[in-house]
Parts: C-alpha cells; structure tokens; sequence
C-alpha cells in the first residue's frame, strides 16, 4: 500500500478529482483555492494553541498535543464526507506552505488507498502564481471601457451588452460593491477580502478570450474596501472607452431605484453620510442627514450627484482624447439599453460616434 506523498505543482491540478484544504477555517474564509473543500486538520483555535506551545515549551510538546488533534479531525473529515468515495479517488491537499498539515492529511489518506497528493508550496505558492496572473494577464487583453457620471446606466449597460454576446468583465459583481460611499450591496454580504477578490478575478480574466474585446466599466482604483492590482488600473486608463451622456433626470430615477434600500433604515444612512465630513460644508452635510432621516431621497440623492459625485467626476474627466466616443442615451429603459448594446458591438469605440 502506497504511503509516500506525492508532492505536484499547480499545472497538475486538473488531474484530481477534489481538492481539499486543510488549513484553518479562518485561513479558508480568508482566500483559498477555487473550488477547494475547507477540512481543517487543525481548527483555529486548535492551531493558535499549538503555535504557543511550540514557542513556550518546543517542537515536541506542539506535536504531541497537536498529533492527536489532527488524527481526529481527519478521521472526522473521512468519516463525514469520503466515506462514498471509489477506490480510484484522487485528492489534492494543501495547506498554507505545503507542509505538516497537508503532509499528515495526505499520508491517512494514502492509508486508506486513495492515490492522494500534496500541493507543492501550498497555498502561499498559489498567492504568488495570482499576483503574477495580476500583471500578466490584463495587458494582453483588449479593454473597451464604459464611463459616464453616477446613474448613468453602466452596470446595466454592461450586462445589456453580455446578453447581446459581448465579453464583459463585471468589476463591481466580483468586488460585491459600486465603488461609492452608499455602495454596499443590498443584502447585506460583506466584500471578499483582498485576496479572495484577487482569486476571482484571476479566474475571471482567465476566462477571458484575447481575440476579442472585453467591456467593463470605469472605475477608480478601489472598489470599496479591495483594490485594482496596478496592471488592470494601468490598461483600463489606457484603453478606448465610451463616455455616456443621459439626462438628469433619467440618471435620478436610476438611483433612486437602485437605492431605495437605503430608505429602510434613515439612520443607518444618514450614518453613512458621515463619510463625507470634511469634504462638504457642515451646513450641507446637516441637511443630508436630515433628508435621510426624514425619508426625502429624492432631494438628497439629487443633491449628492449635483454638489457631491458629479463635480467629483467631471474632474477626472478624460477630455479632447481620441480615445474617447461619446453615446448619448435618452432613457435607461431595457429596450433603449438592448439597442445601444447592439450599437456599440456593430461599431467599436475609436471608430467614430456609434
């Protein structure tokens, strides 16, 4: 019976059936693997007391109390999970450097007769090949940018055109975020870490055809709490874009339908409108929180793009560059967004005004 590790590089990964990770919980909530199983042969707190006992008392006190932790989270792990398992099942664990943890998890399951395998440098090796994807990967791809004022329609733009057959990459989708002050999702979901955003957006651009362009929409270096690696930002400020031009009024009808969530809890907005202290007159900021206490987005929302978001964009504005197509939209309605959609993929930017 095989009981030798077998230690692989990331391009063997195809070749399992699973993956599993063994790192803790934590560790796994943080960023892991896409598709990888978390089965902690150490759990946090677990792993915490171990890493105190190998600096108070030595290696081998660690590894005596810790053995008998990890031989019973990994008889639990098999025991809830691999038991149904065929004879011809091909696991590929790691842990954080492709060491004791993963090591131990592989050679129990070898035991059993399951040609499990090791992930050479574990997670951390993974890390480096993502920040590496990260720079290499946007430069070879053709961007086309969608930009225009808050409420302009270009997340619905965007996905107009992903239904008409562009490739498109959603920014905010993977970033759980709309890159402002009040752009929180809806329900409630936190952002993913920098990491796990890093991790998604490697997959994405992965997926990714270089011979045909790739749509996404204008954004500042950060979304939120996560941040753009250099190379996508660089290549999105280089790239031909479209600057959509849309009535006020439609614009504030977006918002406020995008918005209206916010209403449910007046406080809890005019709380986050405190982020804007400093940067709008006192006076001003007072009034806001007001209106939202009060319920009245119509008049908050109308002055926030006109004395907060729009001054703001107008000064990063990209003007006379001939990178730059100008498309004026009507209304943001679904059929008016459908045939702009149909526009812009009949007639590129950097070809004349579609």
């Amino acid at each position: 019976m095989a009981t030798k590790p077998d230690i692989v590089t990331l391009e063997a990964l195809d070749a399992f059936d699973a993956l599993i990770d063994a790192r803790s919980p934590s560790e796994y909530a943080e960023d892991h693997l896409p598709g990888a199983v978390s089965c902690p042969v150490l759990d946090d707190d677990q792993r915490r007391l171990v890493g105190t006992l190998y600096k108070q008392r030595g290696p081998f006190e660690a590894r005596r109390i810790g053995g008998v932790w990890v031989a019973r989270n990994i008889a639990r792990h098999v025991e809830a999970w691999m038991q149904d398992k065929p004879a011809h099942w091909r696991p590929l664990v790691y842990c954080w450097r492709g060491g004791q943890r993963s090591g131990a998890f592989v050679l129990w399951l070898r035991q059993i007769g399951w040609a499990a395998a090791q992930l050479q440098g574990g997670y951390k090796a993974y890390r480096r090949w993502v920040v590496q994807q990260l720079a290499e990967l946007p430069p070879r791809l053709a961007w086309r940018v969608l930009a225009g004022p808050t409420g302009s329609g270009k997340t619905r733009l965007l996905h107009a055109m992903a239904a008409a057959g562009a490739q498109v990459l959603d920014l905010e989708g993977l970033a759980r975020h709309r890159g402002s002050i009040l752009g929180a999702w809806p329900d409630g979901r936190p952002q993913p870490s920098q990491k796990a955003f890093d991790t998604a957006l490697v997959a994405a651009l992965r997926r990714l055809d270089p011979a045909r362009p790739v749509w996404v929409e204008a954004e500042s270096r950060k979304i939120g709490l996560v941040q753009l690696p250099e190379a996508l930002h660089r290549a999105l400020l280089q790239a031909p874009r479209v600057q959509l031009q849309v009535p006020f009024e439609a614009r504030l009808a977006l918002v406020l339908q995008d918005y209206a969530w916010l209403g449910r809890d007046p406080q809890a907005l005019a709380q986050r409108l405190q982020a804007l202290r400093g940067l709008q007159p006192g006076e001003v900021l007072r009034r806001w929180q007001d209106w939202a206490r009060e319920g009245r987005l119509p008049e908050l929302f109308a002055e926030l793009m006109t004395r907060h978001y729009d001054p703001l964009y107008q000064r990063h504005l990209r003007r006379d560059d001939a990178r730059v197509t100008t498309l004026a939209l009507p209304a943001l309605d679904e059929a008016t967004l459908a045939r702009a959609a149909g526009r812009l993929l009949a007639q590129p930017p950097g070809t004349g005004s579609p």
